[in-house]
């Protein structure tokens, strides 16, 4: 008992130093300090950080204690943030600290079941998993060495979504799936509305796998055919129109499915010569062949700034200089990491695919006070990640002369002329628990709201979010009040109270009071200089409509991004984010 307590006074004072919030505190309580045998924690945070930069720089052949001290510094300032498998396995035996994986689901009862112990080792190390179900023949197609039928895509994922339910990830959380099914395929009606009943398939997101031909012929509505994967045969012909409404209201009623768009991720596959790539990790933010794993990291936006003359500015020395060891940092971890399948080993090792990206968009916006919801704003995010990607690529080429091309360089799109050291550097991810540890915003996403409980992350506690930057800035003015509070509390928003001016009304819109035309200009603008994917959620309010849904989803593919997730507020039973429950409003 001393010794906890020991150890529970040196974490409360290195919260205070580091400015850790409570929060955050919690998290890495729960899922990421170290514990022993009876489930007591044994290292601090600053332990922790310390204990992934001396394992990430123990890779390197000269000055490593140089770049451990670097890393260090990195992480416990929060510049920057891997992900989670990378902080809660790096230095322990089989540390598998890769987060993102994709695997192979063949037409065979053997290689399915396959497949799904595969998956359940990596979800109990950490991992998420995706999967493309498309060549499993369609439900009741004949299978010729039983003489029965086949159960289908839908009741195979159904197998593994009851599997993922009893295998936590790396024993600290459920698994993380993502499904797709190709629009072509027989069973495509079956697996769009397979989540109707919302607690159906809970542990995947699921989306469609789009063609180009297919938003074709729905444009100029078409017929669209429907194809047997195992006979190559015609099964059902029905109108693309009919498909795409099916889509868009099933993602209306309960947030599933997205969309994956193919063709566009295949246009811009960088290892073409290697085959196409049919499926994404969980969230899509990395289009991955067969096998193929990665690992992300993000920079903390919100902290590359500098005040100038009394207003903050972007501080691109220093977002360079964490560019670039971010992307040295997420090489080694490629280096040193433990694989789990020797298929895996193999092609991380060929492509050494990373995903550098960011969090805190939405809060640097407000520091710089520039509306989420503003072609300023989209512009500056143009500008920000084109100087992260050229940053990154500079570090992946500096890398390349140092420690060698990719092994599959030759054979990609980048022979002969730029020689990196990773096929690909770049990814938007969601950032859920890492942001909560940085106290910053998600990703690129904008407020989810002026205050609200998040629910679910940590079993059943609640950890309650106001917005501290909003706070600072009604101290400032003497406005912030008891009964301003109270109006936030209540309604998660300060649009309609009187005593804030409209010029800070505008730069704390949340998410829902966005209109979705600039949740999709901001996605895009990351992705034109994303070589991965980005990871966003278009927020909708409760009245929006199919039709809106529909419109979304038809821009989404219009702006060559590679994936589409749109969620309309309520429509899951168990909802992360909720924006009132701070009051026990009737509302929730």
């Amino acid at each position: 008992m001393l010794k906890t307590n020991c150890l529970y006074i040196r974490v409360i004072v290195w919260l205070i130093v580091t400015s850790l919030s409570k929060n955050a505190l919690q998290i890495l309580k729960e899922r990421y300090l170290l514990k022993d045998r009876d489930g007591n924690v044994i290292e601090t945070p600053q332990q922790l950080f310390r204990r992934v930069a001396t394992f990430v720089a123990s890779c390197e052949e000269e000055q490593k204690t140089v770049f451990e001290n670097r890393f260090y510094k990195m992480l416990s300032n929060l510049l920057f943030l891997p992900n989670s498998p990378t902080l809660m396995n790096a230095s322990c035996k089989k540390g598998q600290l890769s987060a993102c994986f994709a695997l192979p689901v063949e037409d065979s009862l053997e290689d399915i079941f396959n497949t799904l112990k595969q998956a359940a080792l990596i979800h109990q190390s950490g991992g998420g998993t995706g999967f493309n179900f498309s060549k499993l023949r369609p439900k009741n197609d004949f299978v010729s060495t039983t003489s029965g039928t086949s159960s289908g895509p839908v009741a195979f994922m159904k197998v593994y979504d009851a599997a993922t339910e009893y295998v936590k990830q790396g024993g600290k959380r459920r698994g993380a799936n993502m499904g797709i099914l190709n629009v072509g395929h027989p069973d495509i009606e079956e697996f769009i509305a397979s989540k109707s009943s919302k607690k159906a398939i809970e542990n995947f997101n699921i989306s469609v796998g789009i063609t180009d031909d297919f938003m074709q012929a729905v444009q100029q509505d078409l017929n669209w055919t429907l194809i047997n994967p195992h006979t190559g045969q015609p099964t059902k012909v029905l109108k693309a129109k009919k498909i795409w409404q099916l889509i868009a209201s099933q993602a209306w009623y309960t947030g599933d499915p997205g969309l994956i768009f193919l063709s566009t991720i295949n246009a811009l596959n960088p290892t073409p010569k290697m085959g196409n790539i049919e499926s994404t990790n969980p969230c899509g933010e990395v289009p991955l062949l067969n096998y193929e794993s990665c690992n992300l990291g993000s920079v903390n936006l919100s902290k590359m700034i500098v005040k100038k003359d009394l207003k903050f500015e972007i501080d691109w020395e220093k977002l360079a200089e964490t560019i670039q060891l971010g992307i040295r940092f997420l090489d080694n971890v490629i280096t040193l990491n433990y694989y789990l399948l020797p298929q895996i080993k193999s092609i991380t090792m060929a492509n050494r695919k990373i995903g550098l990206g960011v969090m805190g968009w939405a809060e640097l916006l407000i520091l710089l006070e520039i509306p989420y919801a503003s072609k300023k704003a989209v512009a500056l995010a143009e500008k920000v990640m084109q100087f992260i990607k050229n940053e990154s690529y500079k570090a992946s080429e500096k890398l390349a002369q140092e420690r060698g091309v990719f092994l599959e360089w030759e054979n990609s799109i980048y022979a002969p002329n730029l020689k990196l050291r990773n096929a690909t550097c770049n990814s938007i991810a969601p950032t859920g628990t890492i942001s909560v540890i940085a106290d910053t915003t998600y990703s690129i996403e904008p407020l989810f709201a002026m205050a609200y409980d998040r629910i679910g992350i940590l079993g059943n506690k609640k950890q309650t979010e106001i917005n501290k930057l909003f706070i600072q800035k009604m101290k400032q003015s003497n406005v912030w009040n008891d009964k301003l509070k109270k109006t936030i509390l209540k309604t998660g928003s300060i649009q309609n109270t009187k005593s804030v001016p409209q010029s800070v009304k505008s730069i704390f819109k949340t998410s829902m009071e966005i209109p979705w035309k600039y949740h999709l200009m901001h996605q895009r603008a990351f992705q034109k200089y994303t070589d991965n994917a980005v990871s966003k959620t278009i927020n909708l309010s409760e009245n929006a409509t199919v039709q809106d849904i529909s419109r979304i989803f038809m821009t989404a593919w219009k702006y060559r991004l590679k994936g589409i997730t749109v969620y309309r507020y309520g429509s899951k039973i168990n909802q992360v984010i909720q924006k009132c429950n701070l009051n026990n409003s009737e509302a929730c």
